[in-house]
């Protein structure tokens, strides 16, 4: 038994990042988890379906973790459940809405039965271990929100989770505020905040605004209205249902997420729709363009969405025309800039008009900006501070607004993924590290593709692939037949056949001279192939392909 034990809080994802964030709490023989989340491939990842956090720790110290604790249902908090509690099944607990989204994901990966899901609701006080956890209620884009204060036997922790401050929310209350100004004079030893927005001065405007933005456009449109959101944003749908009911259009919606959302947010009593109003994506052309409204997945440009399969004429059911206004209402998740832009072009090309961000405002943040982040360091009060969710410029920012609200320099913590952040009753530092990273998933595997293969893809999609094919004889160890080369992403070999023929004689050249030497080693024998080839093709070409020697034995 250690003689001065310490609360540990571990980051296994979302700081430096957008995405993935998972944060362990540990004391002694207990642990919980707040959140677990995946983060999506950029384009230094090809054929990455989902970036997932690497959880060994949370497999190396399985007896201790008691449960996760989840904040709300977007993907970045919840979509590696699945995976990790395959490995590590312990109890989920989380409010309505996230648990029925939690469901679905679990019933896809069949492991449902298997899972004890536990619902609970703003007010409640869970107890895990040594540590008391008590919900409260809180403002995002999705509903049923909750921020967390951690009751551990060094004090008391905040960790506000995804938030902002929405006095006219949509559906519910505005964020608890009375309970965390109670909290703050209780005394909060850390705060754990919200990071995403913290360059934007002033307050994040309430999701209303965008329904009376949504109810103008409406009001004076003649075509068919497309509009491309994300799927979890329960509240923005629901406006464009209610802007649609109002002038007498019809609802279909289309992308498989979109329909697992509305379905189970209409189950649970989320979404209200007029009867009616809501329409099979199979039954649009009964409908003149004026009559229709259509919510799609694809606000991001993701290449497999309803809203990508539309812009490039490759959606079954939609086909763009002239006829269509298209609104994008959302942001840009940094990184996805240009692929936004690509789908912006092609839906303009196709006679469409588009509105989107910079032209209207059709979407809200649902993170706090520097007005409110202020607020809560304010209302909490807190001891220690650490910045959370968000890239090294987000943490960095809000570690300074920290300070402008009079906490110590030396009291915030600027955190990497992996390291832990130590508190006891002496103070708090940073101390060690523990596995964390990405884990990538391709397909049905899940961490089988690292960086070496990852580099590979990039090398095959930059310069291509040379084949050296030569048979050799087994009794001689001469070459009877090629060297033969096959091209693939580097050149078209007809039109190249001066150079495929020099880069063969360059071939049979490195064999023979590593057959004069009495070379019977095939490795040495490739890699001399490999070496005059690259040499070679560089010289004339200035690219480096991707070279394979193949050397079979006849």
């Amino acid at each position: 038994m250690p003689k001065n034990p310490k609360l540990k809080i571990i980051p296994l994802g979302g700081l430096n990042e957008i995405g993935k964030n998972i944060t362990v709490f540990e004391y002694e023989d207990d642990i919980f988890v707040v959140d677990c989340g995946v983060a999506f491939p950029d384009e230094d990842m090809p054929g990455i379906d989902l970036v997932l956090p690497d959880f060994t720790y949370l497999e190396r110290n399985i007896d201790k973790v008691r449960g996760f604790v989840i904040t709300h249902g977007h993907e970045d908090h919840i979509g590696s459940l699945p995976y990790v509690l395959k490995k590590v099944n312990v109890p989920v607990y989380a409010t309505r809405l996230t648990l029925g989204l939690i469901e679905n994901k679990l019933k896809e990966h069949g492991i449902l039965p298997q899972v004890k899901l536990n619902r609970v609701k703003p007010g409640d006080v869970l107890k895990l271990g040594v540590f008391k956890i008590e919900f409260i209620h809180s403002n995002h884009s999705i509903a049923d929100c909750v921020a967390l204060a951690v009751t551990t036997p060094v004090g008391l922790v905040v960790h506000t989770g995804d938030f902002k401050i929405d006095t006219t929310p949509i559906n519910g209350e505005m964020i608890d505020l009375t309970r965390l100004g109670e909290l703050g004079r209780q005394g909060v030893l850390l705060l754990m905040s919200d990071s995403t927005n913290v360059e934007r001065s002033g307050y994040t405007m309430s999701e209303r605004s965008v329904g009376d933005k949504f109810d103008d456009i409406f009001k004076n449109c003649d075509k068919r209205i497309i509009v491309a959101t994300f799927a979890s944003n329960v509240h923005r749908i629901q406006q464009v249902i209610n802007a649609a009911a109002k002038y007498g259009r019809k609802v279909a919606v289309s992308g498989r997420s979109m329909e697992n959302i509305v379905e189970v947010s209409i189950l649970l009593g989320y979404m209200s729709i007029p009867e009616g109003t809501l329409i099979s994506i199979d039954d649009i052309k009964r409908y003149r363009p004026n009559q229709l409204v259509i919510i799609t997945t694809g606000s991001q440009g993701e290449p497999m969405s309803a809203l990508f399969r539309m812009a490039y004429s490759d959606h079954r059911k939609v086909e763009v025309t002239k006829n269509d206004l298209i609104i994008l209402s959302a942001s840009p998740i940094p990184g996805n800039e240009k692929t936004i832009s690509r789908v912006i072009n092609e839906l303009f090309r196709l006679g469409a008009e588009v509105i989107y961000e910079s032209l209207a405002e059709v979407h809200v943040s649902g993170h706090a900006c520097q007005e409110e982040l202020k607020l809560m360091l304010a209302l909490t009060k807190p001891k220690f501070f650490m910045p959370v969710h968000g890239e090294h410029r987000h943490l960095h920012k809000h570690f300074t607004l920290g300070e402008k609200m009079g906490i110590a320099h030396e009291n915030i913590f600027l955190s990497e993924n992996g390291k832990v952040l130590e508190l006891d009753a002496k103070g708090a530092k940073l101390s060690g590290s523990v596995p964390s990273g990405k884990l990538l998933l391709d397909g049905l595997g899940v961490g089988d593709v690292g960086n070496i293969v990852l580099r590979d893809r990039k090398h095959l999609s930059e310069d291509g692939l040379i084949v050296a094919v030569v048979s050799i004889s087994s009794d001689s160890g001469e070459i009877v037949a090629g060297p033969d080369i096959i091209s693939r992403g580097f050149v078209y070999v007809r039109e190249s056949e001066a150079l495929m023929e020099e880069a063969r004689e360059v071939a049979r050249k490195a064999l023979d001279r590593s057959i004069e030497k009495g070379a019977t080693d095939w490795t040495a024998m490739k890699t001399a192939v490999r070496n005059s080839l690259s040499d070679y093709l560089y010289e004339k070409t200035k690219r480096n392909p991707m070279i394979l020697p193949v050397i079979m034995e006849v």
